[in-house]
Order: structure tokens, then C-alpha cells, then sequence
């Protein structure tokens, strides 16, 4: 589960973290508010109107912007809220901006130079253990850096049994150029951030950039917050900052009936059940001619219902010309699915596109008996390598 900005930063600071002050607006008066309470609180003469969409590259659609007076706070806060922010992380439609984050300046002048570092933590897959990456060269984009200057990218692996050791925040900081008063603020952030990022379940935790401020004060700017979504259910405070507004209505509904659906660009839709099995139907479909619309998982307790309302969710994408339904009988039952597919068919009424029914396993012949009595126009397949013929062949028919 993606989180927005300002969500992010209130994790950071309950476990320690230095975040600049912030407050949520929705509207331009809001705004106008928020930006007068900071100063009052920090002294702060300008301040940092930035969209809360989740997406990075905000800046660069002008999506971020500096006012210098409460005028321009409230100018841009009437520029962005409501706007359609392209980012290039976003589709060529953009997403609508309904909150800005009203920001302390941190960049204020001090007896040091100010400067940007890159930091994130996360999974290091094939090392089963968290790492830390870093740079000093924050404030662009980490890929482009990692291609110019590699030498600036820089990975603590962080072992389970002992966790983040201090000596390892302290090499961090080392490696960062900090010294003094810099240093010591950078070792205790990195702590903290560790801290919340075990604390919180995160998958990632991208924080682009960190500021050392002029008084080497360190702040986290930024914050890119992945929720690991297997702990949602021990994560209640976390689950609750939930914005359905930010993700794919479809996969939101999916959600509901405990269907794993990610939308995808192609003409078939998919209906199966198991990660890998899906993975691999999507590769028979590409073999075949079509390219997969959707990854839906209909888990393994899958019952007629469920498989209804699968259908549901994979008809409502226009671009779907076939559904192919492949399914192994483990847990979940071949006369199951195949009763779902008929259901399907009577309460959804007239289903334009031609289904592809594949089962295999537990009670597949029984599952196969009611389609092939049912009358539906359905096709029936029994090897894999027949349902990718019989995708092409309906392709072929449709285009």
C-alpha cells in the first residue's frame, strides 16, 4: 500500500525521525492557514506548496512549488489543487491533486552549505536481508546516478540477528562527508529511520532528498512510503491512511471480494488461480498472439461466486477480446469454477467475448460435464497448449 507525502512524514516523525513542519490543506484558504501557523510556530517567511498524489516527479509538472509571501501560498494552492499533475510516473492523463502539504523552508541560510542526500531502505531480494542505500548526490533521480557516477551509490546490508548496529549509522555518515554536529544528526536519523522502518512493516522507505540544513540540522524532505500489505492487519493506524482515490477503482473492488487483480494494457483477460500459475498463463498468452489485460488470482478457496464476479471485474475493461479461465483443482474445486463460469453467464446476462475454460485437478472432469452441458458458448480445453491454440484461434476470429 503507497502512502502520500505528508502520511509518510507522520510515520518518520513518531519514531524520532526530523521532519519539517507541515500542515494537510484542501483548499486555497486552507492553505493560507496552514502556511500562517507554521510561521508563527518556526519563524518560517516562505514555504513549500507541494501536491499530494502518489507519484513521484512532482516538481517537474509543477506539481512543487516555493511561495515567498502568503499571497503566493494561496496562488499556488489555487494552481494545484485540482489540477491533473503528469508526472513521469503517472499516465499521460495525470492524477487530480485534492491536498497540498504546506512545508516549512528549510533551505534558510545558516553558517554551512546546504546539501541534498539520497536515502532509502529496503528488501535486498537476493541477500534475504534490508539494506540501506545512500549517496550524497540526492535531489535527482538515483538511476541517473547510479549510471554516471556509481561510485556515489553506496549499500549497508543490515544482518536480522543484530540489526543496524551504531557503527554501521556512523559509516553511513562517514561515507556522506559529515562531520561534527552533521554527523552526530545524521547517526541518530539513520537510527530513527531504521527504527520506523522496522516498526512500520515498510517494504520501502525512499526518502530523495535529506537535507543537511545550514545549521546542520538534518531533516527528511521527502518521503516515498511502500506498506507491506501481508501486515496491514497489524498495522490498523497505518491501514486507515488508505486513499482509494489514488489506486485503480477495478483493483479496489477486487479487493472486496478478495481477488489479486492488477490491470494490465492487453486483449485477454485472465482468471486463475495461484501466483505462479498466472504468471505462467500469461506467458502462454503472449506465445499464442494476445497479450494478457489483467493478473487475477482467484486464490484457492475460490467458490461460484467469486469466479462471478471475477468476470465481473475483467468485462468491465473494454479492451478485453477473449477471457481465458485456467485453473488447477487443489484446494479449490474444478465444479466450483465451472459452475461460477455458468452463473456468470445467467446473472451477468449476454457475454460478448468467447471464454476459454481450461481446468485441471480436483474434480476437473465434473467441472467440464457442467459447461459442456450448460449450452453456453464456451470452449473447452483440457491441455495448456490447447488453450493457447484456442486463444489464437478466437484472436484471430475477433480482430
Amino acid at each position: 500500500m503507497n502512502l502520500h507525502e505528508f502520511q509518510g512524514k507522520q510515520i518518520l516523525s513518531n519514531y524520532g525521525v526530523a521532519v519539517p513542519m507541515g500542515i494537510i490543506a484542501d483548499s486555497p484558504a486552507k492553505a493560507v492557514d496552514a502556511a500562517k501557523e507554521i510561521q508563527q510556530a518556526t519563524g518560517s517567511d516562505k514555504w513549500a506548496v507541494k501536491a499530494q498524489i502518489h507519484a513521484g516527479g512532482r516538481g517537474k509538472g509543477g506539481g512543487v512549488k516555493i511561495a515567498k509571501s502568503l499571497e503566493e501560498v494561496e496562488r499556488f494552492a489555487d494552481q494545484i489543487i485540482g489540477m491533473m499533475l503528469v508526472t513521469p510516473q503517472t499516465s499521460a492523463e495525470g492524477k487530480l491533486v485534492r491536498k497540498v502539504l504546506i512545508e516549512q523552508n528549510i533551505y534558510y541560510p545558516g553558517p554551512s552549505q546546504v546539501s541534498e542526500i539520497y536515502m532509502s531502505i529496503l528488501l535486498n531480494r537476493s541477500l534475504s536481508r534490508n539494506m540501506i542505500m545512500y549517496s550524497p548526490r540526492g535531489g535527482m533521480d538515483i538511476e541517473k546516478v547510479a549510471e554516471e557516477t556509481p561510485d556515489q551509490i553506496f549499500t549497508e546490508i543490515i544482518d536480522p540477528c543484530t540489526g543496524l548496529l551504531p557503527f554501521q549509522a556512523r559509516k553511513i555518515a562517514f561515507n556522506l562527508g559529515l562531520s561534527g554536529t552533521a554527523f552526530k544528526e545524521m547517526v541518530q536519523f539513520v537510527q530513527a529511520l531504521y527504527r520506523a522502518y522496522e516498526g512500520s512493516d515498510v517494504s520501502l522507505f525512499e526518502i530523495n532528498p535529506v537535507i543537511k540544513a545550514a545549521d546542520d540540522k538534518i531533516f527528511a524532505a521527502d518521503s516515498k512510503v511502500v506498506i507491506d500489505n501481508n501486515a496491514l492487519f497489524r498495522q490498523s493506524d497505518i491501514a486507515a491512511m488508505r486513499d482509494l482515490h489514488e489506486e485503480d477503482p477495478i483493483e479496489v473492488e477486487a479487493s472486496r471480494f478478495d481477488l489479486n487483480y492488477v490491470k494490465l494494457d492487453g486483449n485477454v483477460g485472465c482468471m486463475v488461480n495461484g501466483a505462479g500459475l498466472a504468471m505462467a498463463t500469461m506467458d502462454m498468452i503472449k506465445m499464442s498472439g494476445g497479450e494478457p489485460a489483467n493478473f487475477l488470482d482467484v486464490g484457492g478457496s475460490a467458490n461460484a461466486k467469486r469466479v462471478e464476479e471475477a468476470f465481473r471485474i475483467i468485462l468491465k475493461d473494454p479492451n478485453v477480446k477473449a477471457i481465458l479461465v485456467n485453473i488447477f483443482g487443489g484446494i479449490v474445486r474444478g465444479e466450483r469454477v465451472a459452475q461460477g463460469v455458468v452463473d456468470a453467464y445467467n446473472n451477468i446476462g449476454e457475454i460478448k467475448v468467447p471464454i476459454i475454460v481450461r481446468l485441471q485437478g480436483t474434480n476437473a472432469e465434473q467441472g467440464k460435464e457442467i459447461i459442456d452441458q450448460s449450452g453456453l458458448k464456451v470452449y473447452s480445453a483440457i491441455r495448456l497448449e490447447d488453450a493457447a491454440r484456442l486463444v489464437n484461434e478466437v484472436l484471430q476470429t475477433t480482430s
